[in-house]
């Protein structure tokens, strides 16, 4: 199993909000409240991170929706794993992360993009920014960005 971090819920339920607002904000949305309450109980327990099994089917209904509107890969078309790289320059991501990305679940393709964008090392970040921003139109605000969607 892997960790969904707090940030990637935070973004979640922005996408919810926008998505589905309520116009009396007396209630909210199945979507939003079932992301809401893994929210508050991480902030609760002072969790940075929720285990993505241990999320209700609604809240990760709702977080896979948020997810699929992200870029799946990191990847700028500039690998240096092809050339015997253990880190990828372009994008960051380690050859292990490269070769296995279409097997990994969406917990674990998060925490490599939350990490390489912490990091921001990788040349997505400085060098070819304007390569990673490029395929951003439909992405959610403040959204992490790439211009390819394959590995």
């Amino acid at each position: 199993m892997a960790a969904i971090h707090i940030t990637d819920i935070e973004a979640a339920i922005n996408h919810w909000r926008e998505r589905a607002p309520r116009p009396d904000d007396l209630a909210l949305a199945p979507p939003l409240q079932a992301l809401a309450e893994v929210y508050a109980l991480m902030v609760y327990r002072q969790h940075d991170a929720i285990d993505d099994a241990a999320l209700s089917p609604q809240a990760m209904a709702a977080w896979l929706d948020w997810y699929a509107s992200t870029p799946d890969t990191p990847c700028i078309a500039i690998c240096s794993t092809s050339q015997g790289d253990d880190w990828c320059k372009g994008c960051g991501r380690s050859f292990d992360e490269v070769q296995f990305w279409p097997a990994m679940g969406p917990a674990e393709k998060r925490a490599v993009w939350r990490r390489i964008t912490q990091e921001h090392t990788a040349w997505r970040f400085n060098r070819y920014a304007e390569r990673a921003a490029e395929g951003r139109t439909g992405a959610a605000p403040g959204a992490i960005g790439a211009a390819a969607t394959s590995s």
